[in-house]
């Protein structure tokens, strides 16, 4: 993609960012008829709260998101927050929900990868292409769920 064209998509995201935290998500639970939702972590080297919206698919009762950032050299801060504390909040629309975070792997990183990219359209494929790195899937499980319940006991 060529710099212009990025800084352009760069601005449309934080606008869009921008709507869905100040409408608390009555507007921006989609973008281009993707469905996106807001990821709350805390910077793990300042301590302040950063928001990331961010396209997520559903895999049973957890949402799914790619550390993508666009198919650069390094992972997105948000994924090295995750990193430091997988317990954080997202806003699906208007409804914010206590998940932890883990990264996939194996047959469910594929399958989760492979929904992903279809409703992105191939793009993170596209993503996949321009770096080195593997990029993660992550999932994102409700806390005080029935399956981290037991996990607890």
């Amino acid at each position: 993609m060529n710099p212009l064209l990025e800084r352009f998509v760069g601005a449309i995201l934080h606008v869009h960012q921008w709507l869905y935290e100040t409408t608390d998500g009555r507007i921006g639970a989609t973008l281009g008829g993707r469905p996106m939702l807001l990821l709350r972590t805390v910077g793990r080297r300042t301590g302040l709260p950063r928001t990331a919206a961010l396209l997520y698919v559903r895999d049973g009762d957890a949402w799914v998101v790619v550390a993508s950032k666009g198919g650069a050299p390094q992972h997105p801060g948000w994924f090295h927050n995750l990193r430091a504390d997988a317990d954080v909040e997202i806003q699906v629309g208007r409804d914010r929900i206590p998940v932890r975070a883990r990264v996939a792997e194996g047959e469910e990183r594929a399958r989760c990868w492979a929904e992903a990219d279809r409703v992105n359209q191939g793009t993170y494929e596209t993503y996949q292409a321009r770096t080195d790195r593997r990029i993660p899937v992550v999932i994102l499980e409700a806390r005080g769920s029935v399956g981290e319940e037991a996990g607890n006991q």
